[in-house]
């Protein structure tokens, strides 16, 4: 005779390095709130491929219902999964596997996390956005943008062919990187996806002098939380997206997936997060 027990749930996020990862903390804040009985595990992983498989190989061995994938497995999660959302498709990769169903399946949340983040700020973000940058990070963010309805999107990045390759796949416009201040004139919407401005990189060199007084300026880096570009464009009263806002709003689908319980981000969760990132002095 064996007895039914009830096991905790499981799930993680993957990356290399994976210490500096807010989301244990987000997913644990999240099941003490609805009493579930759970854990949330970062795991670094080394890059390649094959380390990665085996990961997620033994993690579903063990009853893993999920986990969120970040630098730079990605691409790796795409490829391991046995089938994938649209988003996760046209993205070209993904931030979340889940493994309930007897499959891996891939989701891309980081799109709906910066569109909810644009949408706690501006239920009308405008129609023209400039983009900065050129890897995974911008695609996610090409197609939140889409999705609100922003129609006129414009790529920089600091090597042209790269940007290239984004606007073909997305049929947006090129900037040069050294006419990125001129193109601020009509954008409604600046999104900074480079590592420019994240603590131990230089900062973004960006004049904000013609960019509309309306438009909204978002960064997708948390460390430090009010990188120089965010801390200028607030100097001119612009209203400003952190990347901690976007990483609360990616982490939701995730945790209610594996999880099965509500995900609030509101004020009290930000604010943990906040202090988390004081005491580890990376604001």
């Amino acid at each position: 005779m064996t007895n039914d027990m009830i096991r905790p749930v499981l799930a993680g996020v993957i990356g290399h390095p994976v210490g500096h990862s807010l989301s244990p903390l987000i997913h644990t804040i999240w099941a003490k709130r609805a009493g579930i009985d759970g854990y949330y595990i970062p795991l670094d992983v080394s890059p390649a491929y094959d380390d990665f498989a085996r990961a997620m190989d033994a993690l579903r061995a063990v009853g893993f219902a999920g986990v969120n994938v970040t630098i730079p497995h990605k691409e790796n999660a795409l490829r391991y999964a046995d089938e994938a959302s649209e988003n996760a498709s046209r993205a070209g990769a993904a931030n979340m596997l889940t493994f309930s169903t007897g499959a891996a399946a891939a989701d891309n949340s980081d799109i709906a996390g910066f569109s909810e983040a644009v949408r706690a700020q501006s239920s009308a973000p405008g129609k023209t956005a400039l983009v900065l940058g050129a890897g995974g990070a911008a695609r996610g963010v090409v197609l939140a943008l889409r999705s609100l309805g922003v129609s006129d999107i414009m790529i920089a990045n600091r090597t042209r062919d790269k940007a290239g390759k984004l606007a073909a796949d997305f049929s947006l416009e090129v900037i040069d990187w050294a006419q990125r201040a001129q193109a601020l004139e009509t954008v409604d919407i600046l999104v900074n996806t480079t590592s420019l401005g994240m603590s131990g990189q230089p900062p973004l060199d960006v004049d904000l002098a013609r960019l509309n007084p309306a438009a909204l300026v978002a960064d997708i880096v948390y460390s430090p939380l009010e990188t120089p570009l965010l801390e200028g464009a607030a100097r001119k009263g612009h209203k400003t997206i952190n990347g901690l806002a976007m990483l609360m709003h990616q982490a939701a689908p995730g945790f209610r997936k594996w999880f099965g319980g509500a995900a609030a981000v509101d004020d009290a969760l930000y604010t943990e997060l906040v202090r988390e990132l004081k005491r580890q002095n990376r604001t």
